[in-house]
């Protein structure tokens, strides 16, 4: 039996722990294995979240003044709580996706995102969203794309302008056709700006790049 300190010192690092988080998920279990008990707690670690099985009482305690207070009324039955102070996202994919697989041994019975109290609807949906992860990923692609764009738009004219030139210099005027066709559809492609000949060079506005954002 645990003593007056121990029970003290386990409600310090809840609340502690709860505070320090920014997401959390309470579960119910029955029924429930040793071995599906540590598959869930694998799972949760994998996602960077704690988990633990607390007694109501103190759980009550732990979460009065914190963003989780709101969710005091199902602090009830069994309880198992999730928390993590990384992405959200993830942690709410990882518990609904297991409690969707083990429907007969977990329940769900409430989530705490950003302060919000949210049922299961609720954490299904924030669950499709791509974690951070994933924006970082598709980010660094669009980036990625847009500066090749770039560098096929500064290198691929020149290039072609140089094997012009270079016939100029050798007195082949007469560019081979198939030469001016390369070199017209890599500017196409690069869309690069067509020149006016009119005293002075202008770039039509219609043919300046583009650049997607």
């Amino acid at each position: 039996m645990k003593t007056r300190e121990r029970k003290q010192e386990d409600l310090n690092a809840l609340t502690e722990q709860l505070n320090n988080s920014k997401s959390a998920m309470i579960v119910s279990f029955s029924k429930l294995t040793v071995t599906k008990d540590q598959d869930f707690r694998n799972q949760l670690r994998s996602a960077g979240a704690n988990y633990k099985v607390v007694k109501n009482t103190l759980a009550r305690i732990a979460v009065k003044g914190t963003p989780y207070e709101g969710a005091t009324d199902y602090l009830k039955g069994v309880t198992g709580i999730a928390w993590t102070d990384n992405d959200a996202v993830v942690l709410s994919k990882t518990v609904s996706k297991f409690i969707k697989d083990n429907g007969d041994i977990y329940k769900f019975k409430a989530g705490i995102v950003e302060g919000r109290v949210v049922d299961l609807t609720q954490v299904t949906a924030i669950a499709n969203l791509p974690s951070k992860e994933e924006l970082i990923s598709k980010l660094m692609f669009v980036i990625n794309a847009q500066a090749q764009r770039i560098v096929t738009v500064i290198n691929a004219v020149p290039r072609n302008l140089a094997v012009v030139v270079k016939l100029i210099g050798e007195g082949k005027t007469d560019v081979p056709t198939e030469q001016k066709a390369e070199t017209q559809e890599e500017a196409k492609v690069a869309e690069a700006p067509e020149v006016e000949q009119s005293g002075e060079q202008e770039v039509s506005p219609e043919a300046t790049p583009e650049i997607a954002e």
